[in-house]
Protein backbone atom coordinates (compact mmCIF):
# COMPACT_ATOMS: atom_id res chain seq x y z
CA UNK A 1 0.00 0.00 0.00
CA UNK A 2 1.33 3.25 -0.62
CA UNK A 3 2.47 5.98 1.90
CA UNK A 4 -0.21 8.39 2.19
CA UNK A 5 2.10 10.95 3.04
CA UNK A 6 5.62 12.54 2.02
CA UNK A 7 8.70 13.95 4.04
CA UNK A 8 8.94 17.53 2.83
CA UNK A 9 11.84 20.12 4.13
CA UNK A 10 11.47 21.91 7.22
CA UNK A 11 9.60 20.85 10.26
CA UNK A 12 9.91 21.32 14.23
CA UNK A 13 11.12 20.15 17.08
CA UNK A 14 8.20 17.61 17.49
CA UNK A 15 9.29 15.70 13.90
CA UNK A 16 13.14 15.00 14.09
CA UNK A 17 14.93 12.32 12.21
CA UNK A 18 11.57 10.89 11.04
CA UNK A 19 10.18 10.52 14.54
CA UNK A 20 7.29 12.56 16.45
CA UNK A 21 6.82 13.18 19.91
CA UNK A 22 4.01 12.87 21.93
CA UNK A 23 3.16 16.43 22.19
CA UNK A 24 2.83 15.84 18.08
CA UNK A 25 0.39 12.62 18.43
CA UNK A 26 -1.88 14.61 21.23
CA UNK A 27 -2.42 17.38 18.87
CA UNK A 28 -3.01 15.17 15.95
CA UNK A 29 -5.18 13.61 17.56
CA UNK A 30 -7.12 16.55 18.34
CA UNK A 31 -7.12 17.41 15.28
CA UNK A 32 -8.82 14.27 13.49
CA UNK A 33 -11.12 14.40 16.62
CA UNK A 34 -12.48 17.88 15.97
CA UNK A 35 -12.75 16.43 11.83
CA UNK A 36 -14.84 13.54 12.81
CA UNK A 37 -16.80 15.22 15.14
CA UNK A 38 -17.60 18.18 12.37
CA UNK A 39 -18.10 14.92 10.12
CA UNK A 40 -20.66 13.59 12.13
CA UNK A 41 -22.89 16.78 12.44
CA UNK A 42 -22.56 17.20 8.50
CA UNK A 43 -23.84 13.66 8.43
CA UNK A 44 -26.70 14.10 10.58
CA UNK A 45 -27.73 17.57 8.92
CA UNK A 46 -27.52 15.58 5.36
CA UNK A 47 -30.02 12.57 6.91
CA UNK A 48 -32.38 14.97 8.22
CA UNK A 49 -32.51 16.89 4.76
CA UNK A 50 -31.89 19.95 6.27
CA UNK A 51 -29.69 22.01 3.94
CA UNK A 52 -29.24 25.09 6.11
CA UNK A 53 -27.12 23.32 8.51
CA UNK A 54 -25.68 20.95 6.14
CA UNK A 55 -24.29 23.97 4.03
CA UNK A 56 -22.67 25.28 7.78
CA UNK A 57 -21.38 22.15 8.72
CA UNK A 58 -19.67 21.51 5.50
CA UNK A 59 -17.65 24.51 5.98
CA UNK A 60 -17.07 23.50 9.57
CA UNK A 61 -15.52 19.92 8.14
CA UNK A 62 -13.75 21.56 5.22
CA UNK A 63 -12.15 23.98 7.91
CA UNK A 64 -10.98 21.12 10.09
CA UNK A 65 -9.32 19.02 7.40
CA UNK A 66 -7.26 22.30 6.09
CA UNK A 67 -6.38 22.26 9.69
CA UNK A 68 -5.40 19.35 10.09
CA UNK A 69 -3.44 19.21 6.72
CA UNK A 70 -1.58 22.59 7.75
CA UNK A 71 -0.67 20.83 11.18
CA UNK A 72 0.83 18.23 8.86
CA UNK A 73 2.93 20.59 6.63
CA UNK A 74 3.95 23.00 9.77
CA UNK A 75 5.75 19.70 10.90
CA UNK A 76 7.45 18.61 7.67
CA UNK A 77 4.56 16.10 6.54
CA UNK A 78 2.52 16.41 3.47
CA UNK A 79 -0.70 14.81 2.44
CA UNK A 80 0.46 14.81 -1.37
CA UNK A 81 4.02 14.68 -2.78
CA UNK A 82 4.82 17.67 -4.26
CA UNK A 83 4.79 17.77 -8.45
CA UNK A 84 7.82 16.37 -10.18
CA UNK A 85 9.44 18.75 -12.80
CA UNK A 86 10.54 16.97 -15.73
Amino acid sequence: MPETHHWVGGGSQAVVDGHVDDHFFRRYRALLDAEDAAFDELEHAYEDGDRATFETDLVAWRTAIERRETFLETHGLALHPPALSV
